[in-house]
């Protein structure tokens, strides 16, 4: 069933009704004023978010090609690591004859 007005009406009580029939007749005299005070701080609002969109895309560049350079860092160390024995052979003898007297 849809409701009625009747019933908005019954809800609202006469302090509602009456601001109601206040807000119809203030809103030719009030909507102008709202717009010409609104729009300045909409633009302002706007215009501060697309400052702020701009700047966060250089910081977010700059974060994913510091985050490429470590991840590839972490690449090097790792095929690194798997190249590089643990222990290496040495590579000088010792010689045993010149240390017998």
């Amino acid at each position: 069933m849809a409701p009625r007005i009747t019933d908005f009406v019954e809800e609202a009580g006469a302090p509602g009704v009456i601001a109601g029939i206040g807000a119809v007749l203030l809103a030719p005299v009030l909507l102008p004023v709202v717009a010409g005070i609104g729009k300045p701080i909409a633009k302002s609002i706007i215009k501060g978010g697309i400052v702020a969109y701009e700047k966060s895309k250089g910081a977010f560049a700059e974060l994913g090609e510091t985050w490429e350079d470590i991840v590839a860092e972490a690449k090097a160390e790792i095929a690194e690591a798997k190249e590089t024995p643990a222990f290496e052979a040495s590579s000088t003898t010792i010689d045993t004859a010149d240390n017998a007297v």
